[in-house]
């Protein structure tokens, strides 16, 4: 027997991948053809439309991280049929069930009987000759297993007695029947239908694990359990508080015999019995089902099925985390406006940082308005000075520890001057002490004080959101659910395709933007950034597109990728302000010249191309599709797909959580979204909770269907828990302010000094829309 192919079937891929994706064979291999060429998803997306056949960035996304899977399933594949054909035991029936595997999981089954493996028990019975006894009991349905063992002794290796026989030949036939694939499968498929997970507390943590409390007797099926559940359940295993088990119902899984074995034996029609009149094969081969069951089987479904429960779970919550991260990059830029950055604080002051409207730092300072100095008059005065000197615009209050006491300061400055045309505006500070103390920071401000390049932070982060926060390692945002508990290298992964995508789809002024932000563009680098920066800082603005092949290492491949993403305002060439890739310029000039005008003349005038048909202008190459991105580039060049920036109010005289009163309505800012509901900020130091079920007046199956991170929302006031700092709010404005059943308690992440999100360790309670509770450690 030989593999019918000893190299991955890229065309076995292809089709999988067009059958889970319900798109053309055609489309996935133009698609990994360019993959494979070095193309990146957003450039593939946005210039290479009539090859992909239209493809979108979701569905490419989709591809690329399967194609990565399939990829590994193929070497999978080709690994095992190796090995079990080096072993001279490969069966056309065999390799055709390993060929139609359409899972790693699946592959694993099949291959169990002939995986390399150590001297097991099994193996030790065979070497002693005990496998024709156990075939023997196997296929004759008249036979006495004590009596067959008799003719089996072997004192050579220690079979002395026919139970010692009986024994080896159990562990034989039980390592069999735990590596049947089609057995797996089958169990497999029932626990996770049928299933339990459940959770006990392990004997002395009680009081250790007290926030693990709601999770001491705790079970619930295996299908229903949602992902920050089972990461909940998790950390508490991880803490050494929780003992986790897999089972069926309580009331089955204490039936003698089990469901479970007796389903064994059905499957493998091994005609067992389970009464007390049972034939003495038949009460032998029930024992080899339970011990199949006990130690063959439940031991390894229990690792797998957590296993799978936590990947399952940990996708879900890196899915939330890029889509909350995707909507805080994409929130409204303020524009190049002068900004003063606050960032608040009360015995080390408030850190003052002016920047002019391109972000650069122009004056920093620190005021002390609060305990223990309570220099009011003298922080105004510094404030006033500020907006005078620099031209100041808006004014960015970061939303940590003392933020509504220097809102109202900056309030009662603001109308002392109200000519002066200043707005204020509450941000979040996520992550901002986290960039203060960063490499990059100390190299953009190496003079500049730890505590002060914050107050920058903030300042910039209001000017244009993406640009600032790709600076910031992302799971310091704090949009995400149990980020440190999952997989790092798949939540960067998902993380950094997502800023990928936002930076490209909004576009980066070469003159202007960081290395951070260049180092995100479509085919660059960190080296490529820094050379960029450099080259600029040495030779003054680019120009034009063409001056980046003078950049060190900035070859032909790098251009083809980036150029369309990089911005050259008020250059040499309009089209290099626009989205319109240098590639397709001959395009323009064939538009231009229908219109006997030129490029300037009808750049940014909306109705400049009436008239004219995208049909008209395609070639070989550029098809409908690019020319219609290319007519609307010429009339809105540059385009920014980032929403218009408005700014949320908070509530005068409403600054904690005691000023708050069931029923009032508030207006406030998401931001987080879970699985479970929405938390937003009201301003008073702590966000509230908007359940799933309060959201909206019909019914909601994903909160991100109804709210994004950075969305402004009202809402009303539906419970107040002091102590334990927790706020119960609701979109469903009409309803009646009443308690929320004790099920549906919220609790919402709590500011502290440092930034941080109150990090109580623990679990959710496990009622029904308890899962609110569970996120008080949320933005970890």
């Amino acid at each position: 027997m030989s593999i019918v192919n000893e190299t991955i079937d890229e065309n076995r891929i292809i089709e999988q991948l067009a059958t889970e994706l319900n798109v053309r064979p055609q489309q996935v291999a133009a698609t990994v053809e360019l993959i494979n060429d070095g193309a990146t998803i957003p450039f593939i997306a946005r210039y290479r439309k009539e090859v992909t056949g239209g493809l979108d960035d979701t569905v490419l996304r989709n591809l690329e991280v399967r194609l990565v899977y399939l990829r590994e399933l193929e070497a999978r594949r080709l690994a095992i049929m190796s090995s079990i054909v080096e072993q001279g035991k490969m069966t056309d029936e065999l390799q055709a069930q390993i060929l139609a595997a359409d899972s790693k999981q699946r592959l694993e089954d099949l291959y169990a009987p002939y995986k390399p493996k150590r001297r097991t028990r099994a193996q030790i019975a065979k070497e002693a000759g005990l496998e024709p006894l156990a075939d023997a009991i196997l296929t004759d349905k008249t036979a006495d297993p004590m009596v067959l063992a008799a003719s089996y002794l072997n004192p050579e290796h220690k079979i002395e007695d026919a139970k010692t026989a009986l024994d080896g030949a159990r562990d034989i036939l039980a390592e069999r029947f735990s590596e049947d694939a089609d057995l797996l499968a089958d169990m497999r498929n029932y626990l996770q239908k049928a299933g339990y997970l459940y959770s006990k507390v392990i004997e002395g943590k009680e009081q250790e694990g007290d926030n693990f409390r709601d999770w001491f007797d705790f079970s619930e099926t295996i299908r229903t359990l949602p992902s920050h559940r089972i990461l909940a359940l998790l950390r508490g295993r991880t803490q050494g508080v929780l003992d986790l088990r897999v089972g069926l119902d309580p009331e089955q899984d204490a039936l003698t015999p089990h469901p479970c074995v007796i389903r064994i034996s059905d499957f493998l029609g091994l005609d067992a019995e389970y009464n007390i009149d049972a034939s003495p094969r038949g009460r032998w081969l029930a024992e080899v089902s339970r011990w199949t069951w006990r130690v063959k089987l439940l031991p390894s479904f229990e690792t797998e099925i957590i296993t799978q429960l936590r990947e399952k779970a940990e996708e879900d919550a890196i899915s939330v985390f890029a889509a909350n991260l995707k909507d805080l990059l994409l929130a409204a830029p303020a524009g190049p406006k002068a900004v003063l950055g606050l960032d608040p604080g009360i015995r080390t002051g408030v850190k003052v940082a002016a920047i002019d409207p391109t972000g650069k730092l122009l004056e920093t300072t620190t005021i002390y308005p609060f305990e223990p100095r309570r220099d009011v008059s003298g922080s105004i005065n510094t404030l006033l000075a500020l907006i005078a000197k620099h031209h100041i615009e808006l004014i960015a209050i970061g939303n940590g520890t003392a933020s509504r006491e220097t809102e109202k300061l900056v309030g009662d400055l603001l109308k002392s001057i109200p000519d002066a045309n200043v707005k204020k505006i509450v941000i979040s500070e996520a992550g901002a002490s986290v960039y203060s103390a960063s490499e990059l920071a100390a190299k953009e401000f190496p003079d500049l004080d730890v505590s002060l390049r914050g107050a920058v932070s903030i300042a910039r982060r209001l000017q244009d959101p993406l640009a600032e926060l790709v600076k910031i390692e992302p799971k310091a945002i704090g949009v995400g659910q149990y980020q440190h508990d999952v997989n790092q290298r798949e939540l960067a992964r998902s993380l950094d395709a997502v800023i990928e995508d936002c930076v490209n789809a909004v576009g980066v002024d070469v003159n202007t933007a960081s290395a951070a932000l260049l180092s995100r563009v479509s085919g660059l680098n960190a080296t490529l950034a820094k050379n960029i920066v450099e080259y600029r800082d040495t030779n003054g603005r680019f120009t034009n597109r063409k001056k980046l092949m003078d950049v060190s290492r900035f070859g032909a491949k790098a251009f083809e990728q980036a150029a369309g993403f990089l911005r050259i305002n008020d250059g040499d060439n309009p089209l290099d302000a626009s989205a319109v890739h240098p590639e397709a310029y001959p395009v323009v000039e064939r538009i231009v010249s229908k219109l006997q005008q030129d490029v300037k003349t009808i750049i940014g005038q909306k109705d400049a191309l009436k008239g004219l048909s995208p049909a008209d202008f395609t070639d070989e190459k550029f098809g409908v599709p690019t020319i219609r991105d290319i007519f609307s580039e010429i009339e809105k060049p540059g385009r920014d797909p980032r929403p218009e920036f408005k700014t949320a109010t908070f509530k005068e005289g409403i600054e904690t959580i005691n000023d708050l009163v069931v029923g009032m309505i508030l207006e406030g800012v998401v931001t987080n979204v879970a699985n479970f509901g929405a938390f937003v900020d009201i301003g008073v130091h702590q966000d509230g909770l908007v359940h799933i079920s309060a959201l909206s007046e019909t019914f909601v199956k994903d909160p991100r269907d109804v709210v994004r991170v950075g969305q402004m929302v009202k809402v009303k006031v539906q419970e107040v828990d002091a102590p334990r700092k927790r706020i119960g709010l609701t979109m469903r404005l009409n309803d009646d302010s009443l308690p929320m059943k004790r099920g549906d308690s919220p609790s919402a992440p709590r500011r502290e000094p440092n930034r941080q999100r109150d990090e109580r360790k623990g679990a959710e309670p496990a009622g029904l829309g308890a899962m609110a509770a569970a996120f008080a450690k949320l933005k970890r």
